[in-house]
């Protein structure tokens, strides 16, 4: 039985996971590689459950008891030694999530599952790092963690029905809605999602449309919550482009290959939310002009 999870990476997914486990009684050991990254994942947890106060969904006795089952650790090692399920959540680079499966495969014992919350790189080529593939897992969710309730499930070549049945289960108990898939480039979500957001972006880029046209067309047209500009902006340019060349890489088909302009913007570093610029703007004086503006109206 799963009791305590280490989540490793404290930034926007981490912690959004983390989170989520702890609220549902889950002892939980969030790890990253300094305290400031701790500190400000915990300051991310606090504000979120603030938020569920505000609206009546949790009580602060709630809160707090979320916030004491978490404990923070800068050792690898020392997180992961104990726990029953490891669950990583670092950058979407292949080379970085080899090693950190490496480690983590060498420090659990062979009974702990092992998942990832990777978008798109093969889970199949993670657990053939590690000494226990049967045990290794994709559990990629959704952002924002505490709010989107889908968990795509993924079964590496070698995933046990065991730790299947484990993983489905457990995302159901922290009422998120599982959906099991195969380990293809891009599984599901962003396999249909990313071309979609890559075709906005060429069309963007061939001059079709501007910005905000494309964005009302998706929303006012197909029911779309937000349009596939601005979503990219939120889900970061960087990690857009990453997804796209791994399918590309994957499938070798010219479908998947990313717009010249989402490329020429990451290398300008204009990210998304995360940089203040991206196909919107998200500086502070942007956010000043904004709140006037609701204040005239």
């Amino acid at each position: 039985m799963i009791k305590e999870i280490a989540v490793i990476g404290a930034g926007t997914m981490g912690n959004g996971i983390a989170h989520v486990f702890a609220q549902h009684g889950y002892s939980v050991n969030l790890i990253d590689i300094s305290n400031v990254a701790l500190d400000k994942g915990m300051g991310t947890i606090s504000r979120n459950l603030d938020r569920m106060i505000a609206k009546g969904k949790i009580s602060e006795a709630d809160k707090e008891e979320t916030i004491s089952r978490i404990q923070r650790f800068t050792k690898l090692e020392e997180g992961v030694k104990e726990v029953q399920l490891v669950v990583e959540a670092a950058t979407e680079n292949i080379g970085l999530k080899l090693e950190i499966f490496k480690q983590v495969d060498a420090a659990c014992s062979a009974d702990t599952i092992l998942a990832t919350n990777t978008s798109s790189i093969s889970i199949t080529q993670i657990a053939a790092v590690t000494q226990h593939p049967e045990r290794v897992i994709g559990m990629h969710f959704m952002n924002p963690v505490p709010i989107m309730k889908l968990v795509e499930v993924i079964r590496g070549y070698n995933t046990s029905d065991e730790v299947l049945e484990i993983i489905m289960e457990l995302s159901a108990k922290v009422s998120k809605i599982p959906t099991e898939v195969n380990d293809y480039p891009g599984f599901i979500a962003n396999r249909i999602l990313m071309p979609m957001i890559n075709e906005a972006i060429e069309s963007l880029y061939q001059s079709v449309a501007g910005v905000e046209e494309i964005d009302t067309v998706m929303k006012l047209g197909m029911a779309h919550p937000m349009g596939p500009l601005q979503l990219a902006d939120f889900i970061g340019l960087d990690v857009c482009l990453s997804i796209l060349n791994v399918m590309y890489d994957g499938f070798k088909n010219p479908k998947y290959a990313p717009c010249p302009l989402l490329i020429n913007m990451v290398n300008a570093g204009k990210l998304g939310v995360k940089s203040g610029e991206g196909f919107y703007d998200y500086s502070e004086s942007r956010k000043a002009e904004r709140v006037s503006k609701q204040f005239q109206n």
